[in-house]
């Protein structure tokens, strides 16, 4: 079967609001590759967005699955409980940041941990408000999409966004913000529209991920962390991409001096299987009433048991030093380029959370398009990569932490090579 062939049946069968960045359809996947229905290889530097972390089919993954699958898929765990959860929820109880009791509550996807996370907020605080940044993602759902700053294509067209939702720009030099004009801007909304005792919660990524993987400065952590403890507001790290050894750390926010009080996590927790939670201070935690939070497939067996060997494997393979030690590599290979290529005016990203920023060659403006002649050019040529950022102009780099050496040479000859083929050179 070919891949046009399927995709003509894609056309009839699922809606468009289901985007596609490729028409590659998979056939199998093994650690940093994937083979398409007509044979080709290609090398994965999405990694399902930063899903699979540990690699497609990590052997120790797949064999925690299979036993599990063999014992039993699903009993609810509000209906019938099981050991594994239990210990699951301990064990992030224990590494997520932040020196103080913690609880857990296992959901199924990014967006329905964000969500929790603000009904957490305001049941403990008794407030409604919620704060974000423009350029973050949040998710889809009303809340998740009320919450992110950019409106194509997650707003457009939905309606009214949920009310008591509030943005502030976030710091980014390149494009003009600092880290001051973001502090002053809430003390502005607190002076001119917003009481800040009406403000549940302050949602972050301490690395924007759809938005163009822009780190947050170590002074605005402190800064909303202060501003929080004053006012009394509950601070929200969303780590659904940053999550799982991806920065070079198991959570982004163990590179900073503060913590939050709640952190959401999805993605890289189970290893392709669909499982995410929120963990956080056990006071707040347990502000909600028995039955106002949970979800039927909130914490299935085959996820819970795939989280288990995802952060056996990260210990055993030491993945948060290989995500610093490729990135790093990246980074290198990225400058190389940089210096004959004016388009490139920025390289950033902690760990192997890295991107690259194109703009026109004067530096007049972004320059969506050639990032996106560079990532058509790169599939052509068999490797796999997503752009995103506000303007569409930001290439970013999420293979598997557990790529190859070979691999992952071949794979930035082809990103070099893609580079120069898209400007021309």
């Amino acid at each position: 079967m070919l891949n046009a062939q399927i995709s003509e049946r894609r056309g009839s069968a699922i809606a468009q609001g289901v985007g596609m960045q490729t028409q590659v359809y998979v056939d199998r996947a093994e650690n940093s590759e994937v083979w398409d229905v007509e044979g080709k290889r290609y090398i994965d530097f999405a990694a399902g967005i930063a899903v699979v972390n540990t690699g497609h089919c990590h052997p120790k993954v797949m064999e925690a699955v299979r036993d599990q699958a063999a014992r039993f898929t699903h009993t609810c765990h509000q209906v019938l409980p099981y050991e594994t959860y239990i210990r699951l929820a301990e064990r992030l109880n224990d590494k997520v940041p932040g020196d103080f009791a913690k609880k857990t509550v296992f959901v199924t996807t990014g967006a329905e941990a964000v969500e929790n996370a603000v009904k957490v907020a305001r049941a403990a605080t008794g407030r409604p408000a919620v704060i974000a940044f423009g350029g973050g993602f949040h998710g889809r759902t009303f809340m998740g999409m009320s919450l992110t700053g950019k409106v194509q294509p997650y707003k457009a067209g939905f309606g009214a966004m949920m009310p008591d939702t509030y943005h502030v720009p976030f710091p980014v030099a390149l494009h003009g913000t600092s880290t001051d004009d973001t502090l002053g801007a809430l003390t502005k909304l607190f002076k001119a529209d917003l009481d800040p005792g009406r403000v549940a919660a302050i949602i972050i990524e301490p690395v924007q991920g759809e938005g163009g993987f822009y780190p947050a400065p170590a002074e605005l952590m402190r800064g909303l962390r202060a501003l929080c403890d004053a006012h009394g507001i509950v601070l929200i790290a969303d780590e659904v991409q940053t999550g799982f050894a991806r920065t070079g750390s198991l959570f982004a926010m163990d590179a900073y001096d503060v913590s939050a009080d709640i952190t959401t996590m999805a993605k890289g927790l189970a290893g392709g299987l669909p499982l995410a939670a929120l963990t956080g201070r056990a006071e707040l935690m347990d502000a909600a009433q028995p039955g106002g939070l949970g979800g039927t497939y909130g914490g299935n067996p085959l996820g819970i048991a795939a989280a288990h060997a995802v952060l056996d494997v990260i210990e055993e393979e030491d993945l948060c030093a290989r995500a610093n030690e490729l990135g790093a590599r990246l980074r290198q290979r990225l400058e190389s380029i940089r210096d004959r290529t004016p388009e490139i005016v920025d390289i950033r990203g902690p760990g192997f959370m890295v991107a690259a920023e194109f703009n026109t060659a004067d530096g007049s403006r972004p320059n969506p398009e050639l990032a996106n002649a560079v990532r058509a050019e790169a599939l052509s040529r068999g490797l796999i990569l997503l752009t995103c950022g506000v303007y569409g102009n930001v290439i970013r780099f999420l293979a598997p932490l557990t790529v190859q050496d070979t691999v992952f040479a071949e794979a930035m000859d082809i990103l070099e090579a893609s580079i120069d083929a898209a400007r021309g050179a």
